[in-house]
């Protein structure tokens, strides 16, 4: 497939002047757009600023019924007698700037405690959460995070009616030294995000089979079909995507059904999202009593050697594929986009007034 390689000070320019023309300040412009840097920097299409601006749109701070992010909105820390746990009221601030102080408040606790945590009620979506957990395992944690979707749009298992989100699980660990990149354990709790149902109907794409309902509940491969998406794996998808509704059900969460749905919420209820925060210092899990000699990291990169072994060589980690992704982006010198994404982009540029000749773009690829 042809793709077209965009700069990435270009890129960032351009989805900060988009953010800062929907009256975000420059603080929260620049986290959105290191957000979709690293989202395309490692190939995360569902994810990327395109996927961002329009999630934006439809219930952001472009809901003209009920915005569910607030430009230059100011985090309220509240009180916790815990002193490795703190819990905020994030009062619709932009997702992406939330989610890069929790997890770097998250690291300081970690540092000091063993262990630390944040828990975000009154949130935005955050994105792709495998970004930040991946940086947090690139400077030596192990690092997760969970999240209420912004709609639901999965089914549970035997049931007729979406009541669940998406809601993904991101874990991510320090084994750059071991395998050369960090092991990151990201995905969505449903077969497929619906950013992939976006994505394919961009690109006239089928939808694997059974990942996907239509408005009459009937399973369907035509993205341009699709309504509900299906839990992977069964009971054990549903359960996963279970524990995010109980996670921030407890922190102060919104009824699934009516997040992100201001017609639907009585009055006295709540719309928003609920995030979930954890970082671990390795030294905190060490039991010291590693064998042969080893040392904690000695002992990760055998275990994983002993994983992959056996006749195993040619069997990927997770995190593998974003690091291949990450590599070819460096080796082309930019971010990779398909022509449909820079026709996106394109248009982006023409909203905020900001120059961007698509002739001036490399190709690559067939």
């Amino acid at each position: 497939m042809k793709e077209y390689v965009l700069p990435t000070e270009k890129h960032n320019e351009l989805v900060a002047a988009a953010y800062g023309k929907r009256g975000y300040s420059p603080e929260e412009s620049r986290d959105a757009a290191q957000l979709c840097e690293m989202a395309s920097t490692y190939g995360i299409k569902t994810h990327n600023a395109i996927k961002a601006l329009h999630l934006d749109h439809l219930f952001g701070s472009g809901n003209s019924k009920r915005p569910g992010c607030i430009p230059n909105a100011s985090i309220e820390k509240r009180p916790s007698r815990f002193a490795a746990a703190e819990v905020w009221n994030a009062n619709r601030k932009l997702g992406q700037s939330v989610a890069f102080e929790a997890m770097e408040t998250c690291i300081k606790l970690a540092d000091q405690y063993g262990v630390g945590t944040v828990s975000v009620d009154n949130a935005f979506h955050y994105l792709w959460g495998g970004g930040y957990v991946m940086d947090a395992a690139k400077r030596g944690y192990i690092a997760y995070t969970n999240c209420t979707s912004a709609l639901t749009e999965v089914v549970p298992f035997f049931g007729k009616y979406p009541t669940l989100g998406t809601n993904p699980h991101s874990w991510g660990f320090p084994t750059t030294d071991a395998v050369g990149f960090p092991v990151v354990i990201d995905w969505a709790t449903s077969v497929v995000a619906m950013g992939r149902v976006q994505q394919f109907q961009r690109e006239n794409k089928e939808l694997p089979p059974n990942a996907a309902v239509d408005k009459d509940g009937k399973p369907t491969t035509d993205p341009h079909k699709a309504v509900s998406l299906l839990p992977f794996g069964a009971h054990k998808g549903y359960g996963l995507s279970l524990i995010n509704e109980l996670v921030g059900a407890m922190i102060g969460g919104s009824l699934p059904t009516i997040r992100s749905r201001p017609e639907l919420a009585p009055d006295g209820e709540k719309i928003d999202m609920s995030f979930y925060f954890q970082v671990i210092h390795p030294e905190a899990i060490s039991s010291g009593m590693f064998a042969g000699g080893r040392d904690q990291a000695g002992n990760v990169k055998a275990v994983l050697a002993d994983i992959l072994g056996h006749g195993n060589e040619s069997c990927m980690l997770p995190g593998q594929i974003e690091y291949q992704a990450g590599e070819r982006t460096k080796q082309a010198g930019g971010l990779l986009f398909t022509q449909a994404e820079i026709e996106g982009f394109a248009e982006i540029a023409s909203e905020c007034g900001v120059a961007f000749d698509v002739s001036t773009l490399q190709e690559v690829g067939a």
